[in-house]
């Protein structure tokens, strides 16, 4: 077997399309059975949506105009200007990719990796040899640990939570609206579905949440929660390096700083790519410097706007700052439309 990939969600699923359609001999491990569900917001920013049709998958849903930031009566929104993104159903886009992966010939295999070795020649993993290994077993990556690639941090731990609400989505943005001590990313993912997801560093409970935003709790009022509360976290998390021997690090698992910006599909999909050309090329060091440039954008604005708004006070003047410079807004959010990497006007990578 040319590569086992570990991890069957949507960074796992398309490296391993990426490497069929490569011509390698390549299989999944998944240890939860089916599709799976997990604590996200679901907007696909647009560059996300544009590497999807890339492959072939091409997700229902609703499309997304934008973002709108909220805070009390303040709002203030700014457009995608190339392509809608698309707010869909984790299950879904879970279900289409997983689809396509069977379609490819590729073997899924509800498997728990457990033991990892390597030699010059390969990578043994539970007793099944392959030339090469990507991990993409999620935020709390069993590889990464046992590697001994975690890095620790200091920082306060962000979590998530998210609930789906029966009604119908009243905006064609994700809207972001900003308390003391927490956002909620409002996400409509279907004519009669909208994702409700909060970030904090609070442990609360959902509902005594959404309690400090009384403008969104009286919107969902009198929705019937579809499906039960999910969460996610803590967030951040440091990997000492992206590449191990023979094993590659993919998605969540290469490392991960916030939720906030909505990339994270984005980037897993741009990574899995980069893994299997550098597989393929022979020149697995190359991938590193690959991950490095195609996050780049999104550490350097994720950890700018997690500093700007710690204090309390900075939260609070946020929406207002964004009304007085509405182009510093717009500018922002047309830097998260962009596939990543892409250099700004250029529709081309960056170097």
């Amino acid at each position: 077997m040319d590569l086992l990939v570990v991890g069957g969600g949507p960074a796992g699923l398309a490296t391993a399309l990426h490497a069929a359609r490569a011509g390698l001999d390549v299989r999944v491990w998944e240890q939860r059975a089916g599709i799976v569900d997990k604590a996200c917001g679901e907007g696909l920013m647009p560059g996300a949506v544009a590497a999807l049709a890339a492959l072939g998958v091409h997700p229902p849903g609703r499309d997304l105009r934008g973002i709108r930031y909220v805070a009390g009566p303040r709002r203030i929104d700014a457009d995608f200007t190339s392509a809608p993104g698309r707010g869909v159903r984790r299950t879904t886009l879970h279900a289409l990719l997983r689809e396509a992966v069977l379609a490819a010939g590729v073997r899924v295999e509800q498997r728990t990796a457990r033991h990892v070795e390597q030699d010059r020649d390969g990578v043994l993993v539970d007793g099944t040899r392959a030339h090469h290994l990507v991990a993409a077993d999620g935020l709390h990556s069993p590889i990464r640990r046992a590697l001994g690639l975690n890095r620790p941090h200091r920082t306060r731990p962000r979590h998530g939570l998210r609930r789906h609400y029966t009604l119908a989505p009243w905006s064609d943005h994700v809207e972001v609206h900003w308390s003391r001590e927490a956002e909620a990313y409002v996400t409509p993912v279907a004519d009669d579905l909208v994702g409700v997801a909060i970030l904090t560093t609070t442990r609360r409970p959902y509902d005594d949440h959404l309690a400090a935003f009384p403008e969104l709790r009286e919107r969902l009022a009198g929705a019937g929660p579809a499906g039960p509360v999910r969460g996610a976290g803590p967030f951040r998390q440091t990997a000492s390096t992206r590449i191990a021997g023979r094993v590659l690090l993919v998605g969540d698992a290469s490392g991960y700083v916030d939720a906030l910006t909505g990339e994270g599909i984005a980037l897993a999909l741009a990574q899995a790519s980069a893994a299997v050309r550098a597989v393929t090329d022979g020149d697995l060091t190359a991938y590193e410097r690959e991950w490095r440039r195609l996050t780049r954008r999104y550490r350097w604005l994720t950890h700018a706007l997690l500093g700007a708004t710690r204090p309390p006070p900075a939260r609070a003047a946020l929406v207002p700052l964004a009304q007085r410079l509405p182009w510093l807004f717009s500018a922002a959010v047309g830097t998260l439309a962009r596939p990543a990497g892409e250099r700004p006007g250029s529709g081309r990578p960056t170097g």
